[in-house]
């Protein structure tokens, strides 16, 4: 079924007090940086606003825009480039987008929807996804589970010292962790740990499996030989550990955020935000600012509180449930001229669609 693209929430009042001929220059100003980073001069524009205007003219009105905020001219020459201000004006009340085709709708939806894959792997290639329609880093956050029962654990090894722990959940989903084992430990072992843990799941959350494991382990220290105990506190323990960090983030396309960057200044800007989409404080936020927005949400520079920086935008939108229960945030993190038109409505399509499966 098709779906309507969502604007974004705009802020009213930004285009009070400019006139039509100050908007088209300024959307063709925009709309030049996005696509080259280049500045554009009034002989240009002349050549490609739909109106009637002489250089002279289209300098004066470009003047007033820089007196405004809305442009600046990064040298002598008489080109001008987009402020921060002039390109959340542009997103705001200028910006045209419309939304995807069905064979896009049915391209990201087909990509997503593979049978048998993990939630991780599912998201993982949602954030892979995003980023390269978009050119920048995607983002995807599930936050942890909020106490889905558990239908079956199992333990695969892998190799010495390492195996696989499989969780699958009463609604389907299938979640692997990779899991250090003890020296010397045998196959058996792994078989008794998943035997063990079956045994006390009768419909339990994770939280409570864990609660009753670790009881049932203190009073009956017997039941489970050493090396096997280990196994069974280790396989819970990842997940408790994953818990703890607020839930799960997967970012993907942070080397094209380096992409034509030179300025010491700006790979120090980059690294900084490399830092910070690795904290939890990140991931909460990211969920707060979907949880205020009912659509997609674009923040510029430093509007978003995120990162604190300029020359970044942040688009995000709410992953929900058909019951409206958030279950994720979905984004792109990249350079304040990234293609708003193109990434909104995927951004938009692919929270949706992440948003039903989740659900």
């Amino acid at each position: 079924m098709a779906m309507e693209t969502r604007p974004p929430v705009s802020q009213p009042g930004l285009l009070s007090g400019l006139d039509p001929r100050s908007a088209a220059i300024l959307r063709e100003i925009v709309e030049q940086y996005v696509e080259t980073g280049e500045p554009m001069g009034s002989r240009t524009l002349s050549q490609r606003l739909p109106l009637s205007l002489s250089p002279a003219t289209i300098r004066n009105v470009m003047a007033d825009l820089t007196d405004a905020g809305l442009l600046f001219s990064p040298h002598a020459s008489a080109g001008r480039l987009p402020t921060e201000k002039g390109v959340r004006l542009f997103v705001d009340g200028l910006l045209q987008f419309g939304n995807l085709s069905e064979e896009e709708r049915e391209s990201i939806a087909g990509m997503l929807d593979v049978k048998g894959r993990s939630l991780e792997d599912t998201l993982a290639q949602a954030s892979s996804m995003l980023s390269g329609l978009s050119s920048a880093a995607g983002v995807v956050m599930a936050p942890k589970s909020d106490g889905a029962t558990i239908k079956h654990i199992e333990f695969v090894a892998l190799g010495p010292g390492r195996a696989l722990v499989i969780l699958v959940s009463a609604d389907g989903q299938v979640e692997n962790r990779v899991i250090e084992t003890p020296p010397g430990l045998p196959p058996s072992a792994l078989v008794e740990a998943g035997n063990y843990l079956n045994a006390h799941l009768s419909g339990q959350t994770l939280d409570r499996l864990r609660e009753t494991v670790s009881t049932d382990m203190t009073a009956n220290r017997n039941e489970l030989d050493h090396l096997t105990a280990e196994v069974v506190a280790s396989g819970l323990a990842t997940w408790s550990d994953a818990d703890e960090r607020g839930g799960t983030l997967f970012i993907r396309g942070q080397g094209r955020l380096l992409a034509d960057v030179t300025e010491i200044e700006r790979l120090t800007t980059i690294q900084m935000l490399f830092e910070r989409l690795e904290t939890q404080e990140t991931m909460l936020r990211l969920l707060d600012l979907a949880r205020e927005s009912e659509g997609v949400r674009i923040f510029i520079g430093a509007e978003s509180g995120l990162f604190g920086m300029a020359g970044m935008s942040v688009v995000v939108a709410p992953a929900r449930t058909d019951s409206n229960r958030i279950v994720g945030a979905i984004g792109v993190i990249g350079p304040t001229r990234i293609n708003y038109a193109r990434i909104i409505p995927v951004v938009d399509y692919t929270a949706r669609v992440i948003g039903r499966m989740l659900g």
